[in-house]
């Protein structure tokens, strides 16, 4: 039952994903992005910390706003919170080890990848 709640949520999230990236324009600079990862981060910062004050929330709500939606919508919101929750409970090194090596191996990867697909492609 988990996982449909988890892939209606993640339909709604990429969705609005699509929708977002719709919206003309005229920069070169990723703004659309940039907005969609920050609006992300704040939703699901939301959803955690509305169930960590009132407790009460549906697991089945939790599964699908913070796991569908936001995954849906963008990992990066997820990356944040991860990272949010190691610096909060001040494992410092460990927060930025993660930071960095998200956004440096994850840089490494895209270029793999596009490399990969030359050598295959």
């Amino acid at each position: 039952m988990n996982f449909i709640f988890v892939a209606l949520g993640g339909a709604l999230g990429a969705v609005a994903r699509y929708a977002i990236s719709l919206i003309p324009v005229k920069s070169e600079f990723p703004v659309l992005t940039l907005l969609t990862n920050i609006f992300g981060a704040i939703l699901i910062g939301f959803i955690v910390g509305l169930n960590d004050k009132r407790g009460d929330v549906s697991p089945n709500s939790v599964l699908f706003w913070k796991t569908g939606v936001c995954g849906g919508f963008t990992t990066f919101s997820t990356f944040s919170l991860e990272a949010y929750k190691l610096f909060e409970s001040k494992a410092y090194v460990l927060g930025g080890a993660y930071v960095a090596l998200s956004v440096c191996c994850c840089l490494i990867g895209v270029f793999l990848g596009k490399r990969l697909s030359v050598i295959i492609g």
